[in-house]
């Protein structure tokens, strides 16, 4: 009975020993057609070395270009300190090169940065009063609405020699011409892109460098207005004017370079400075003399004409020197140069509106366009009426 139980299994058995040999090999014949050929992979390596030595050739290209428009720039500073002429040839006349070698082949893998720079951390304006409360025990006194800040600034601005048109049109490009006093930069929720607040949008640096220069002068204005107070009134800015002072001793404790007003605005510390953008006294002050900086640097280097709001906005955006640079060409040049000559290579490639509007002419003429469309909206509108 024994023998005969195992006869009837054997054909079982030996059906199943066919189905396992061939299923092993249809997996043997799969994994062949998988792996790649030593054909495949020498072809593929010759891709990853044709690519490479590719982007190291433009990468060398790159950066004798930007090379060049630093070299370019520092000869423009010194033949503007002595009075010399500006000339065509003092720019770089072509635009940053352009990768057009071989694609990424896939499998690619980039040597990695010897030293990775350490994220930044963007303060909300939630971050900013905390810091003032926590360093300065000291909360920004805000407006009951943004018209009331707007008359303020408006009042501010005028009596200081800001013109309407620059106001306005500065205000309507930075914010889009719907800005609030407290509107962030890129701000959805709880992050924000940068620090850059309000209507002419301050970065954390902005406001550290403008109480290291203008500090005093803010509080010698603040005192005299205290002068006329009484009461809580007086009180709370005369508390005020004693945070301030604390805020200029420490604006005022490093050279005043913007790599050091950077590194204070960097810290918890700085962002308290920074709530004073949001103040209803010292907000104003500071939204104004980002931009009244510009409009006195242009009278003391011999620019005596009104700047447009474009021209000043240039100066906003690239720096006073930088910017004057722009403003003092003559149109036939600014059609000529690349923007790329008013900017360090990092900024110039994180700004896609000077890239793809790639000389003065362009980039002035884009920034008019949107400060024409921008002045329409709602919060310009509001802005020009109360000014």
């Amino acid at each position: 009975m024994l023998t005969s139980a195992i006869r009837k299994r054997l054909p079982i058995l030996a059906l199943a020993l066919p189905l396992v040999a061939g299923t092993g090999v249809a997996v043997a014949v799969a994994n062949a057609k998988q792996a790649p050929s030593a054909q495949a992979e020498a072809e593929n390596q010759q891709k990853l070395r044709e690519y490479e030595a590719a982007r190291k050739a433009f990468e060398r290209e790159e950066d004798a270009y930007w090379s060049l428009v630093a070299q370019k720039r520092r000869a423009r500073y010194a033949k503007r300190r002595d009075h010399q002429v500006i000339a065509l040839d003092d720019y770089v006349l072509t635009q940053p090169p352009v990768y057009t070698g071989p694609k990424r082949p896939p499998g690619f893998v980039p040597e990695p940065e010897q030293r990775q720079r350490q994220q930044k951390i963007i303060p909300v304006v939630a971050d900013l009063v905390k810091a003032a409360s926590d360093y300065y025990q000291w909360t920004p006194q805000r407006a009951a609405t943004d018209v009331e800040f707007k008359r303020a600034y408006a009042l501010y601005a005028a009596n200081a020699g800001l013109t309407r048109e620059q106001a306005v049109r500065v205000y309507a490009f930075e914010t889009g011409g719907n800005g609030t006093h407290a509107s962030q930069s890129g701000f959805h929720g709880s992050h924000a892109i940068s620090s850059a607040i309000g209507y002419n949008q301050l970065l954390t640096t902005n406001t550290v460098e403008l109480l290291a220069e203008q500090g005093e002068e803010f509080v010698k204005e603040l005192t005299e207005k205290a002068a006329t107070l009484t009461g809580p009134a007086r009180r709370t800015l005369e508390h005020k004017i004693g945070v301030l002072k604390k805020m200029v001793e420490l604006a005022t404790s490093v050279p005043d370079e913007w790599s050091e007003h950077e590194k204070i605005g960097d810290t918890p510390q700085g962002w308290a400075l920074h709530a004073m953008v949001l103040d209803i006294d010292v907000g104003p002050m500071l939204q104004t003399h980002k931009l009244l900086t510009s409009v006195i640097f242009a009278r003391q280097k011999g620019f005596t004409r009104p700047l447009t709001a474009a021209e000043l906005e240039m100066m906003n955006l690239t720096g006073d020197g930088t910017g004057l640079d722009m403003v003092t060409m003559p149109q036939a040049m600014r059609e000529q140069v690349p923007t790329s000559n008013f900017f360090v290579r990092g900024g110039y490639e994180r700004n896609p509106v000077a890239i793809r509007h790639n000389t003065v002419a362009k980039l002035l003429a884009v920034t008019d366009s949107r400060m024409d469309a921008n002045s329409s909206q709602p919060g310009a509108r509001e802005l020009a009426a109360v000014f």
